[in-house]
């Protein structure tokens, strides 16, 4: 089973913003430093920079499901560098790699929601805690950089 890449999304460091919502971008570099244009505040002044958060991934399918259920994501709301198409969720495993054009990324962990997202403009005050409850085992896979490299929109996904 293959994927593709279907979106790059990053986010530059913006005095007073948070790293919510992403806009797609047609290439980047991937480095043990994170995407290159990408700026993640939580992992930068939270988790000293750690390689185990480079990069988040979720697919497509996630978003649309979230869509389905009434919440209208789009790729980077979430604030993953990657919007993947045509694998599932599941097809990320932790510990497993995966080629993701010139780069090699290695799962490390399943994001946790966290409060931040409630930012987001279709987000109602009165909505908050249920949208960071479903998010929950849904929100995406943080990846350290196994080899670093350049990706692009329409690259293959390929589970090493």
């Amino acid at each position: 089973m293959r994927g593709i890449i279907y979106k790059i999304n990053v986010k530059s460091n913006i005095e007073g913003e948070r790293g919510i919502p992403k806009y797609s971008v047609d290439s980047a570099r991937f480095s043990a430093e994170g995407v290159e244009g990408d700026y993640n505040h939580y992992r930068t002044e939270s988790k000293n920079r750690t390689p185990d958060r480079a990069v988040l991934i979720i697919p497509l399918e996630t978003l649309d499901d979230l869509n389905k259920e009434g919440w209208p994501v789009k790729p980077g709301d979430l604030g993953e560098n990657v919007t993947s198409k045509g694998v599932p969720y599941d097809f990320f495993e932790v510990g497993s790699k995966y080629c993701l054009g010139d780069a090699v990324i290695e799962v490390r962990e399943h994001a946790t929601p966290c409060k931040i997202l409630q930012l987001l403009p279709y987000v109602s005050s009165e909505k908050k805690a249920e949208f960071v409850k479903t998010l929950v085992g849904r929100r995406g896979l943080y990846c350290a950089l196994i080899k670093e490299g350049i990706v692009k929109e329409g690259d293959s996904i390929i589970k090493v």
